[in-house]
């Protein structure tokens, strides 16, 4: 049997974030999709998944969900065999990242999730792609199915999450981080921090034109970056 693969997707999303990679990955391979929308912190979102994980797998995490990878880094590295950071960032909460979530927590528990997820939209993704209606509507369904008190549970969590740049740091599995040319949510620096801090058994891939949702932006390049990784 193939080693096991545990996905985790990220803010607002469900597990069709990883749709267009799921037959690359079927074929003999037990593949996990983390339950991350019923608590209100890393830890606890965290200690759910590896309950419900197996003993050993790689781990990969797309923006919220890379948060959650490190704190399963935290709880149990040696059940970690490999890691994919996906347009995420190893940086902690500050005030200024937080206080836009705070606004959109404040909307959502208003009862304007609709609003919320047309302002997530904009920033989503590349330029170029906004216009794409089936994209958006894939991601509008994403978000239906997380809902308003899941969306605010999970924002939660984010805005306490911790620096994670030691934990990278202490890592020594094969890591590949993958971020969009356009990501204006976690941007190419941060991605190459992360490649940096990681050190010499990590691999950075920037994907061109493509924006935050890279594994639904470009699935053919982010799907061949992930089997590599995979070996």
């Amino acid at each position: 049997m193939k080693e096991p693969l545990v996905l985790v997707p990220g803010l607002s999303c469900s597990a069709a974030l990883y749709a267009p990679q799921w037959p690359a990955f079927a074929d003999g391979r037990p593949i996990f999709v983390a339950e991350h929308s019923l608590d209100d912190n890393l830890p606890a979102i965290a200690s759910r998944l590896l309950k419900a994980a197996p003993e050993r797998f790689a781990l990969c995490g797309l923006s919220m969900g890379g948060y959650i990878a490190f704190e399963v880094l935290r709880q149990a590295p040696e059940r970690v065999t490999r890691l994919a950071l996906l347009d995420t960032s190893a940086k902690p909460a500050t005030p200024e990242t937080n206080a836009p979530r705070e606004q959109m927590i404040a909307l959502a528990e208003k009862g304007a999730f609709d609003n919320v997820t047309t302002l997530l939209w904009q920033r989503l993704v590349a330029p170029a792609r906004l216009a794409d209606e089936p994209l958006r509507l894939v991601v509008r369904q994403m978000a239906d199915d997380v809902g308003a008190d899941g969306f605010v549970r999970q924002q939660r969590a984010i805005m306490l999450r911790p620096d994670s740049r030691p934990v990278l740091g202490s890592t020594s599995c094969p890591t590949l981080v993958v971020v969009g040319e356009e990501d204006m949510i976690t941007p190419v620096a941060e991605a190459r921090e992360m490649a940096e801090i990681a050190g010499a058994h990590a691999s950075l891939k920037v994907i061109p034109a493509c924006g935050h949702l890279s594994t639904i932006e470009a699935p053919e390049a982010v799907t061949a970056e992930l089997q590599r990784w995979l070996g």
